[in-house]
């Protein structure tokens, strides 16, 4: 059972996810560690890939949709072969003679930048009439799979090795964005072939690489409460202070005044420092949306 102050851990873990593990290993793992069932991470990220994993602790988990879902990565393509999962973890469908050049490569990356359509992998999990994409490739079934919409704001060519036909990219983009799509989509707009054989994950909405912590280095409780990360940092919205009679009001689910200056967004109502509820900002009022029992505590 969850002890008092356990049950009071309300916040963000910024976790840095090592290889060979899913992001749900990582979650099991924190919740061995501080016996709280209520965590949850923000975005999967491939066994084989590594870095920043957003984790959410307590009651925070209901702040998720509210997160900055653009993420970074660092990825190193290996041209040459295709794969049937788009890395380095699936079968060879496909091999390729043809040498390319770190000029072909960076001409064919501005194909990419902006909003692009992209065929999300077949071993992904995306589901298409209730089951998810991998279940029907691991018994070899045709499904159709339709092009998902997503943004591409930066895509720059880091390095590239010519002797082993191997680049590294960096790449900023929204919510949704296959990395090893693009990897895979790369190689066949050179007819070359393609697989992502590295990835990490530089930054996900306002959570950076260099402050994030090592799984292992977690490993108690304290040493999870010490490393919370305030709400208050990392959700990129309006903020609006309460006074102790608005505090109440909301604490009741009723309206306060809309001081903000902005209508139809989502606000960050705060209370002594810490976020106290979510509101919905509207002409004239701010209306109660969610409110925290427990607040952040250090």
């Amino acid at each position: 059972m969850s002890s008092d102050k356990n049950s009071n851990l309300f916040g963000f873990l910024n976790v840095y996810k090592p290889k060979g593990m899913t992001s749900f290993d990582v979650v099991a793992v924190l919740r061995r560690i501080t016996k709280i069932k209520q965590i949850g991470h923000t975005g999967t990220l491939d066994p084989f890939a590594v870095g920043v994993l957003p984790i959410c602790i307590g009651k925070s988990t209901r702040l998720i949709e509210y997160l900055n879902d653009d993420k970074e990565y660092l990825a190193t393509v290996q041209f040459g072969q295709d794969t049937d999962t788009y890395d380095l973890e699936g079968k060879v469908t496909k091999s390729y003679d043809k040498k390319i050049t770190k000029d072909e490569v960076i001409e064919v990356l501005k194909s990419f930048e902006g909003e692009i359509e992209q065929f999300p992998p077949i071993y992904s999990a995306i589901k298409v009439n209730g089951k998810k994409l991998y279940e029907y490739a691991r018994i070899g079934q045709e499904v159709e799979i339709k092009p998902r919409k997503v943004f591409i704001s930066k895509i720059e060519l880091q390095c590239f090795d010519e002797k082993c036909q191997q680049a590294k990219i960096l790449v900023a983009c929204s919510k949704g964005t296959y990395i090893r799509s693009i990897a895979y989509d790369l190689g066949q707009k050179m007819n070359c072939g393609g697989h992502l054989v590295e990835l990490v994950r530089t930054k996900a909405g306002l959570f950076y690489q260099e402050k994030a912590t090592k799984l292992e280095d977690i490993k108690t409780k304290e040493d999870v409460e010490n490393l919370l990360v305030n709400p208050l940092d990392v959700l990129d919205l309006p903020k609006r202070i309460l006074t102790d009679r608005e505090k109440e009001k909301v604490s009741h689910g009723m309206s306060i005044p809309n001081n903000t200056g902005v209508n139809s967004n989502i606000v960050i109502l705060v209370y002594g420092g810490r976020i106290y509820a979510v509101g919905i900002a509207d002409t004239g009022k701010v209306s109660t949306k969610k409110v925290f029992e427990v607040l952040w505590r250090r």
